[in-house]
């Protein structure tokens, strides 16, 4: 049986690529790189990078277009459907390029084990054994690059996202909230003395923060966010809040 090893490779940058992962990706019969279209081809680049300073010896590299997701009402059918399309087109272009292979590599950036869906396609192809490389997360990479602890003294985190945050506010008995995949400015919804520690691109050159009560750095954090994402083509982003006052 084929094995597909999920690899986590931090935010982008290379000194994130754990040792393990290091050996795991040298051990590979092939590695798969997804193409996202022009505007995000420097995430593919990214990738070769990374396998550029890292492998020790050539390992084959497969190139797959990945399919666009579907916008309509029913999000999670679109996304499902999604997921379908993407299973199919790894299982094609294993068997368009090394039908024999003994270990298949895949990196996903920061782990695939946190609001990320690899695992969930991956879940599509039971003729496939899995094997993830736990990697750093944006989130660990956000608060380090804040230098702030991820949690206040004895409470819990919350991890959502702005999809819900959006639509459903502060969670109840929440003190710390962390929010990762929102399509820009879901933390709107929020008193203005809320806290937030923003960052873009953590982990990478293009790393940008910004942190403050909400009523000071919102529009800021808007307009940075949509000039990055003029500039580079995407955008990758994740904040952490806390309620005014908490420490």
């Amino acid at each position: 049986m084929t094995t597909l090893l999920l690899i986590g490779i931090g935010t982008g940058n290379p000194d994130h690529v754990t040792g393990q992962a290091i050996k795991a990706l040298n051990g590979a019969d092939l590695i798969l790189i997804p193409r996202k279209g022009e505007a995000k081809s420097d995430l593919a680049d990214l990738r070769r990078q990374i396998l550029d300073r890292v492998l020790t010896a050539p390992v084959p590299v497969a190139d797959y277009d990945v399919p666009q997701r579907t916008d309509q009402d029913d999000y999670l059918g679109a996304v499902n459907d999604w997921h379908d399309a993407i299973a199919k087109v790894w299982a094609d272009t294993i068997t368009a390029h090394r039908p024999d292979a003994q270990t298949v590599a895949l990196m996903v950036w920061g782990d695939p084990s946190l609001y990320d869906s690899t695992l969930r396609i991956a879940a599509r192809l039971p003729a496939l054994a899995v094997k993830v490389i736990p990697g750093i997360t944006s989130l660990q990479a956000l608060t380090a690059a804040h230098a702030i602890p991820l949690n206040t003294l004895a409470a819990p985190v919350t991890i959502t996202t702005g999809r819900n945050l959006r639509d459903h506010g502060w969670p109840e008995g929440a003190t710390t909230l962390a929010v990762m995949l929102d399509k820009g400015g879901a933390f709107t919804v929020l008193p203005p003395d809320t806290l937030i520690w923003w960052g873009a691109y953590v982990g990478m050159t293009e790393e940008t923060l910004i942190h403050g009560p909400l009523a000071q750095v919102q529009d800021q954090i808007l307009a940075t966010r949509a000039r990055l994402r003029a500039e580079h083509g995407w955008i990758m982003d994740i904040y952490l809040l806390r309620r005014g006052g908490d420490v």
